[in-house]
């Protein structure tokens, strides 16, 4: 999610990739911002990537390294959707519950990361148990959110956007990326209309529904990449967040009836 909230937890089968080491700093990297320096006031470390810049507490070096190469391979991930150059930047709390604090939100149960005021803040306990692919997927979904923006835009357009940059490069089927949504469907089920903000609430009470509906706005946005191509989906995006989802799919020829049909004929082709 956004300065909402992001994400759910782990992919399953822990799946090992090889990384480079972190790369020495150069001018294009993010200065620290003044409202991050000093943002703890003890045991504060500052690891550099190529581009990024990870800021933890209580954290290994070493820890923060991987996080920020990571992080840079993110940035190049959404760089090469929105055509910009990113800059991202990372902070690595020591708890959920500082992690919420610094999010400004209740509670970041069962979620890697936070996407909050043009930073991604990661959730430690959570973060550490994705496997590697997932950790990318997460970076990346996150990042998304902090350069694309979400204001004015139903959660189904920006979380489903985010997860379609999140997974483009990842390598994972679709089944296995939906697995939750996949089952709903091969036991006949097919969504009936976009998942709305209740689908999207961090409550804790449905792990499952929350997994699909992230699922399902996934596949929208993935189909519409499908149909129109991968510059029209941005497209849309940048025109959804200027003048409204429904102009913006008008454009396209399309109503929020006659996408949310494709969409849920597109889901049962994909995942029956």
């Amino acid at each position: 999610m956004s300065g909402q909230v992001s994400r759910r937890a782990a992919i399953v089968s822990v799946l090992l990739l090889a990384v480079a080491p972190a790369s020495a700093p150069t001018p294009d990297s993010p200065v620290l911002p003044a409202e991050i320096r000093g943002l703890w006031g003890d045991g504060e470390v500052v690891v550099r990537g190529a581009r990024s810049v990870v800021v933890g507490r209580h954290t290994a070096s070493g820890e923060l390294g991987d996080i920020a190469r990571r992080a840079d391979r993110a940035g190049q991930r959404v760089s090469a959707v929105l055509g910009r150059t990113v800059r991202p930047l990372v902070v690595v709390p020591p708890s959920a519950s500082e992690a919420a604090g610094l999010a400004g939100v209740g509670r970041v149960d069962g979620l890697a990361a936070v996407a909050d005021r043009g930073r991604v803040i990661i959730v430690p306990e959570f973060f550490a148990k994705l496997n590697s692919i997932g950790k990318d997927v997460v970076l990346t979904h996150e990042l998304t959110h902090v350069v694309a923006g979400t204001d004015r835009l139903p959660p189904w357009l920006y979380e489903g956007f985010a997860d379609y940059v999140g997974y483009r490069d990842s390598g994972l089927p679709v089944r296995t990326a939906a697995a939750e949504l996949a089952a709903e469907v091969r036991a006949g089920r097919l969504p009936g209309e976009l998942p709305g903000p209740a689908a999207f609430a961090v409550d804790g009470r449905d792990p499952v529904r929350l997994a699909q509906a992230y699922q399902e706005a996934w596949l929208a946005c993935r189909f519409l990449a499908d149909r129109f191509g991968e510059r029209t989906l941005v497209r849309l995006y940048r025109d959804a967040r200027a003048g409204g989802v429904d102009r913006a799919l008008a454009a396209l020829g399309l109503s929020a009836a006659t996408l949310t049909a494709r969409w849920r004929d597109y889901v049962r082709d994909q995942l029956a």
